[in-house]
């Protein structure tokens, strides 16, 4: 990465108007933290080149509902998008989520918590992660909330409700129709992230 994380500039404190943050947003496990880039890295590559621009990142979070100012999300952004560039590449969006992650909680420290601990924390990443898809907190994903996720991310996959049923058939251990926590949560453990 041209520049380095060293010549980015630091970042405003944020505005206290942000009420209570999600403890998700940096994930203490780095492979799930990762995954979980990686992921949405991809859903604002709206055209799939490898790179998202401000307009792709905006596009983005329009769609999940969450406005953003075009000119202070241009400015945080613009910091780390390497001369010569239209946009960040995969390790240019990992370094500005750090960063915002070190502005928002803090820099990460080293307490030399147990692996129960670590293990505990997964856990509840993974809880967490679920609750995102179980829209209506049953205990279940069904084919509906699934498909209205991924409708809310642009994902073309969203679009047919016969897809959504293969992919939740492609988990669905117990052939119910739909994803329990212990399914999703297999099926979370099976991911290797490719190029990240």
């Amino acid at each position: 990465m041209e520049g380095g994380v060293a010549a980015h500039r630091q970042l405003p404190t944020p505005a206290p108007t942000l009420g209570r943050l999600s403890p998700s947003f940096r994930l203490r496990t780095e492979s799930l933290n990762t995954l979980r880039l990686r992921r949405v890295f991809d859903l604002f590559d709206h055209n799939g080149d490898g790179e998202i621009t401000v307009e792709e990142i905006a596009l983005a979070l329009d769609r999940l509902g969450l406005a953003a100012d075009p000119a202070e999300l241009s400015s945080t952004v613009a910091a780390y998008i390497p001369p010569g560039r239209t946009g960040l590449a995969f390790d240019d969006f990992e370094a500005l989520h750090r960063t915002l992650g070190d502005a928002l909680f803090g820099a990460p420290d080293a307490t030399g918590e147990t692996e129960e601990a670590a293990e505990e924390e997964v856990e509840e990443d993974m809880k967490e992660a679920f609750r995102v898809f179980d829209e209506d907190g049953d205990g279940f994903i069904s084919a509906a909330e699934l498909q209205a996720v991924l409708s809310k991310l642009g994902l073309p996959e969203g679009r047919s409700i016969a897809r959504v049923r293969e992919m939740i058939c492609s988990v669905d251990q117990n052939s119910d129709g739909q994803v329990d926590f212990g399914e999703f949560k297999h099926m979370m453990q099976g991911i290797t992230v490719w190029g990240a």
